[in-house]
């Protein structure tokens, strides 16, 4: 008699017995299943109060059954070409992974994975409640079902999500605000072309009234204890977070995210040329984690160090 866990390491069981689909309660959470299956810790992991995550992994090759799961997981992999299998029930997808193409596990489901090579990937961990509401507030139908996508070429959807692990700068304000923007605007791509009905959005114009824009934008110059999400930004406003985003960047040309980042250079070459602080003093009051996050972050808006910068303007 096949034990249940010779099962899943025999890819022809694994594919023809029945499995009992475990309910919602009883799944574990994205994160806990990919930490099970993959037996390491994620190279970079950013989790949303909202329950969404962005982790980059990099992992040894796979030969497993991932479980069923409470998020939908997309990935953009991001490694050296290599073949792949994934089955599902009776169901063999045979593909390469390469650069520019997304995988798509939609929550609930499970399949046998056979990767032969290491691999580099990142994912998202997406509430199907998040795909709910950005379809609510982008006055589209509810959404249909998630696709399941094995090595699919999609480089919108991977650039999206591997900016998602390479953008964050280690202030906790900037990231937290820049991980609900991309989150909220890699929901939208997927119902755009990932979801089994067509989905049909609505053309939304003009910016932001002149006091709520005020309002704004004084909330996001506030001291770091001020709330600056997206969810405090659009109720303040009165709008979804998916028009809010959409009327600021009409206002101002600029998303929250940038104009918040753009706000903080500012503060930054204020206090560098207008006062003797140190560079660890001015990282430590815009709310950056080290003098390390906050020199990267200059240098890539600007091409200086701080200091260098500093030494140029006086």
């Amino acid at each position: 008699m096949t034990k249940p866990h010779d099962r899943l390491n025999d890819p022809a069981a694994a594919s023809e017995a029945p499995q009992e689909t475990p309910s919602h309660a009883e799944r574990r959470s994205a994160g806990a299943e990919m930490a099970r299956v993959l037996g390491t810790t994620p190279f970079h992991m950013a989790l949303d109060s909202s329950g969404a995550g962005i982790t980059h992994w990099k992992h040894e090759p796979l030969h497993d059954v991932v479980e069923p799961m409470t998020h939908h997981v997309i990935m953009a992999y991001n490694g050296s070409m290599q073949r792949m299998e994934r089955r599902s029930g009776r169901s063999v997808a045979i593909g390469t992974f390469r650069p520019g193409v997304v995988i798509i596990i939609p929550e609930g489901s499970s399949s046998r994975w056979d990767i032969p090579k290491p691999v580099d990937v990142v994912q998202l961990y997406l509430p199907h409640k998040i795909l709910e509401r950005v379809a609510r507030e982008a006055d589209v139908v509810a959404p249909g079902d998630l696709l399941e996508r094995t090595a699919h070429p999609d480089p919108i959807t991977s650039r999206l999500l591997i900016s998602a692990a390479d953008v964050l700068e280690g202030n906790a304000a900037l990231d937290a605000l820049f991980r609900q923007q991309v989150t909220d605007l890699l929901a939208t791509r997927l119902l755009a072309a990932h979801i089994g009905a067509p989905t049909m959005f609505q053309q939304t114009m003009g910016g932001l009234a002149p006091k709520t824009l005020l309002r704004a934008i004084e909330r996001l110059r506030s001291d770091s204890d001020t709330d600056v999400s997206l969810s405090a930004l659009a109720s303040d406003a009165g709008l979804s977070r998916f028009h809010f985003c959409r009327a600021f960047k009409e206002s101002t040309g600029l998303s929250p995210h940038a104009w918040l980042r753009q706000h903080r250079l500012e503060q930054a070459m204020n206090m560098l040329r207008d006062t003797d602080a140190s560079v660890v003093s001015v990282a430590a009051a815009l709310g950056y984690a080290s003098q390390t996050a906050f020199a990267a972050a200059f240098r890539k808006l600007t091409g200086e160090s701080p200091s260098d910068w500093r030494r140029r303007t006086r």
